[in-house]
């Protein structure tokens, strides 16, 4: 367990305004954006109401989240709701786990061109699985994936990878049978990795050529066409990491994995240890040990600690969990309609909403921490006013 009540908002709160300002240029406005929500969630700048326990008679501040997608506090409802969703679509087959990770080089130029560069790490890793698995070589099926964007190794590094989730099998061709993996087996990884090493570096070409990229500092002269094109050539050579777990234990072990997966953000509070004059210590996962040493500590200054963190945040509007060929948005419903058809099977129990005077639907939204009685609300909190640029100046009139 983390030191007691130590949030990444505390960090936040004591060492972002100062570090902010020393920052002032480098600092884009969607990170700007987060540490204002992160400091402010739970607070009385956001507003909330006071609540009452009529047994007892204890009163109690409730302040408002900030929602922020990178929020360490806030992903739990938002996965809760995700996952009730999910639930309804598990098939009752063998699902495996797949990674695909950047190897560095990449990443490093990925951090300035994180909308094109993750777009990327999305699609070719979702075509690559597709592709390989529609081979009659291979599985020779239609497959569909649920696809999870992480940029964070335990370090707070910049590591971008995507968790893929995929049932052991797909549609044949005709869409006319069920295709099932060999068991304990899905798709070969050395074969999984060589195409997704070509694919991606024939579409960073392809976006290089386009314009859409950005390089800055060390990685300026990558602007040129043929400094970018020798700079990829090592890359064409080295081993890309692409891994498959082994299968799920079950549609249960599914869901538990995706619960501590998909709103994950880069640290969560229960792995700060603590906050002193060294600095802020958090726990880590070292991958490169083995067995009780892979677990330990490390200790950033805080300037270090909100910059790792800040290195994650999302470019707006990016979506960080995304569906592919059979579990596409499109086409899902329809898909798993007829995979279950094909498997003889019927789709899970929806959660049935609350009927009138059951015990489910009168549960109190607030309970009092004291007696356990329900607390109602005696009086709202107003949220500050947002902090606004003032008008631009017109000049004289």
């Amino acid at each position: 367990m983390g030191a007691p009540g130590l949030e990444v908002a505390d960090i936040f709160r004591a060492h972002g305004p100062a570090w902010r300002q020393a920052q002032h240029a480098h600092l884009s406005l969607g990170q700007r954006k987060v540490m204002s929500a992160i400091e402010q969630c739970r607070t009385a700048a956001l507003g909330g109401h006071v609540l009452r326990c009529d047994a007892c008679e204890q009163v109690e501040v409730a302040y408002n989240s900030c929602r922020n997608r990178h929020c360490p506090k806030c992903q739990a409802s938002a996965a809760r709701r995700w996952l009730d969703a999910r639930q309804a679509e598990l098939l009752p087959v063998e699902y495996y786990h797949v990674v695909f990770t950047l190897p560095a080089p990449i990443s490093a130029i990925a951090y300035a061109n994180k909308a094109v560069m993750y777009g990327l790490l999305f699609d070719i890793a979702a075509e690559t699985l597709r592709t390989i698995a529609a081979d009659p070589r291979h599985l020779g099926a239609q497959i569909g994936a649920t696809l999870v964007l992480h940029t964070w190794g335990s370090a707070l590094t910049h590591h971008p990878h995507v968790h893929g989730i995929v049932p052991g099998g797909g549609l044949s061709s005709d869409g006319e049978r069920w295709v099932a993996c060999r068991r304990g087996f899905f798709l070969p990884v050395r074969v999984l990795s060589r195409l997704f090493r070509r694919r991606f570096l024939e579409e960073l070409g392809r976006a290089h050529d386009r314009g859409q990229l950005q390089f800055f500092g060390e990685h300026a002269a990558l602007a040129d066409a043929t400094a970018f094109s020798d700079w990829l050539a090592p890359l064409r050579q080295c081993e890309w990491v692409v891994y498959a777990k082994r299968p799920f234990a079950g549609p249960a072990a599914v869901l538990a994995y995706l619960s501590r997966y998909t709103h994950r953000v880069a640290i969560s509070n229960q792995r700060l240890v603590a906050m002193d004059e060294r600095g802020i210590t958090f726990r880590w996962k070292d991958y490169r040990a083995s067995g009780r040493t892979r677990y330990k500590t490390m200790t950033l200054e805080a300037p270090e600690f909100m910059r790792r963190f800040l290195l994650h945040v999302l470019p707006g509007g990016f979506h960080r969990i995304r569906h592919y060929g059979l579990l596409a948005n499109a086409g899902r419903r329809a898909n798993l309609a007829r995979v279950r058809a094909l498997l003889g099977c019927e789709a899970p129990a929806a959660r049935e909403a609350p009927q009138a005077g059951s015990a489910e639907l009168i549960q109190p939204t607030f309970v009092c921490p004291c007696c356990g009685a329900a607390m109602r609300i005696v009086e709202t909190v107003v949220r500050h006013q947002p902090i606004r640029a003032p008008p631009r100046s017109r000049g004289p009139a």
